[in-house]
């Protein structure tokens, strides 16, 4: 994986994932968001079994999600995202943005924010050096992006 791409998954736009207006739930986006963060953190070497035997997590602290262009049954969304800000003590920030691949429209940006906790408690607390390396060393910024 070239440090200064964006983790990328092809989501095809499933019947589950259609609310009563004919298009997808915004609930849908927020999974597709989960899924896509957990396979990023994998891909870096970051397991929810690394996470349990650390006690440290990352958890959600704000969802900032622009919802720009609706998706509908059967497109394929390519979803997108990186480690926008890390300050290697309590926070990290991960960009997404998901693009029908069919239009190149883009249908969603969004950010969120985490912060180290306790696995067991959820108690706030300094990220433990291997965060600090892998997630503070692969932060990518609008500087040095190559392709969103």
């Amino acid at each position: 994986m070239d440090k200064n791409l964006p983790f990328s998954l092809t989501w095809e736009i499933q019947q589950d994932d259609i609310d009563h207006y004919g298009h997808v739930n915004n609930a849908a986006y927020v999974k597709q968001m989960e899924v896509l963060a957990w396979a990023h953190s994998n891909s870096l070497g970051l397991t929810l079994s690394i996470y349990k035997e650390l006690d440290r997590a990352m958890v959600i602290r704000t969802h900032h999600i622009n919802y720009i262009n609706a998706c509908h049954l059967g497109d394929n969304i390519s979803s997108r995202t990186w480690i926008c800000a890390c300050d290697n003590r309590l926070r990290l920030s991960r960009a997404f943005i998901f693009k029908n691949t069919d239009t190149g429209q883009t249908v969603l940006t969004a950010e969120t924010e985490y912060v180290c906790a306790t696995f067991s408690k959820g108690r706030p607390v300094k990220m433990p050096e291997v965060f600090q390396r892998i997630y503070g060393g692969n932060v990518i910024t609008e500087d040095n992006i190559e392709s969103v």
